[in-house]
């Protein structure tokens, strides 16, 4: 990788000789400006307004615009000696926490290179203090024409460098939050965490750029004189008014887009679901329960028939011999009767007989 600065980081009386090597590159695709009758490229020429003709590179240099519109020329010379440590010094300032620095203030990202093997040894040294204490450096330098803060971290074996804004370059965000009173319920707040932990579980390395993929294709199939791809239809939408339907609707989206089946129901709906396979079954119970009863009775009823079948012939042989016995003594009763009649009779007609003797002997 190229070095676009040198330098040394200054680390209390520790020198260490570097070089600043970009940390990252765009893949983003670049258009030229072109004449659209003929395409022909459009260029911009550097032109010097008092001579009124193109000028080469190498007769351009710097100046400062004065408010009255005087330019005062500043050389590359006068860079080099600016009345700075950090002209070409990156000095280390402190050691704070990571979570000090407002991601707000994070800009370009660098590299820093050892230079030299001289730098081996300091420059490990540097890298294993950040890594046991945890902590990140924040330091000074001075990069194309304006003195610079930067953040020192590790990455991997190497220890890369963040500018940073200074904190009066971050803006307060005032006038930006709703002014209006929104009341945001604990349901709500449920499902943007369930959102979240849908969407949050992603690997940053299966990211990439549609867009640029897709000017990619349109390029290529403008180079090969095939007409680029339709655009698809976007999805028919509207204004969402139902702020809990559409985020129910975006955690079932998140969740199908990777393959997630659908969890279980709240709790309620499957305490109603269970409340109502309980009732299925009370009810087969209950016709299970009925139908042996039924059979229960059948059985019941056909051993008292079968039961009555047997028990009938000795039934009417004792109300026989009960009919016979009435019958008999009936008969002792009746011929005890004709007896008391008769000796009762006898007695009657015994008792006029001695009453006529009785009445013949009387005297006259």
């Amino acid at each position: 990788m190229r070095s676009i600065w040198n330098g040394a980081i200054s680390f209390g009386l520790v020198s260490i000789p570097i070089k600043l090597v970009n940390a990252t590159e765009s893949h983003s695709i670049s258009f030229r400006q072109v004449h659209t009758e003929d395409n022909g490229r459009i260029r911009y020429r550097k032109v010097c307004e008092l001579e009124d003709r193109e000028v080469a590179q190498a007769e351009i240099g710097k100046a400062y615009e004065d408010a009255d519109g005087t330019m005062i020329p500043i050389t590359e010379d006068d860079l080099s000696h600016l009345p700075i440590p950090t002209a070409r010094t990156i000095e280390i300032v402190a050691f704070v926490p990571a979570d000090r620095i407002d991601p707000l203030q994070m800009g370009s990202a660098y590299y820093l290179a050892a230079s030299g093997a001289q730098a081996a040894k300091p420059y490990t040294l540097l890298r294993e203090a950040l890594k046991r204490s945890n902590k990140v450096a924040i330091a000074k330098y001075a990069l194309r024409g304006r003195e610079r803060l930067g953040m020192l971290r590790v990455v991997g074996d190497a220890i890369a460098m963040h500018g940073l804004l200074w904190p009066d370059e971050v803006r307060a965000p005032e006038g930006v939050a709703p002014d209006e009173d929104v009341t945001v319920r604990d349901k709500e707040l449920d499902l943007a965490d369930a959102l979240m932990d849908t969407l949050g579980e992603v690997d940053l390395a299966d990211l990439h750029d549609e867009y640029r993929e897709a000017l990619e294709e349109v390029v290529a199939a403008k180079a090969s004189g095939e007409s680029p791809r339709e655009t698809p239809e976007p999805a028919p939408g509207g204004k969402v008014l139902d702020l809990m339907a559409a985020l129910e609707n975006s955690v079932r989206t998140a969740r199908a887009s990777r393959g997630e089946e659908e969890p279980a129901e709240p709790e309620k709906t499957e305490t109603a679901e269970v409340s109502h396979l309980s009732g299925r079954r009370s009810r087969s119970k209950r016709k299970t329960a009925e139908q042996a009863d039924s059979a229960e009775s059948v059985e019941s009823v056909d051993s008292a028939k079968s039961a009555a079948k047997k028990s009938a012939p000795r039934k009417r042989a004792a109300a026989k011999k009960t009919a016979a016995k009435k019958t008999a003594s009936a008969g002792t009763a009746k011929k005890a009767t004709s007896a008391g009649t008769a000796k009762k009779t006898a007695s009657a007609g015994t008792a006029k007989k001695a009453a006529k003797k009785t009445q013949g002997k009387r005297p006259a």
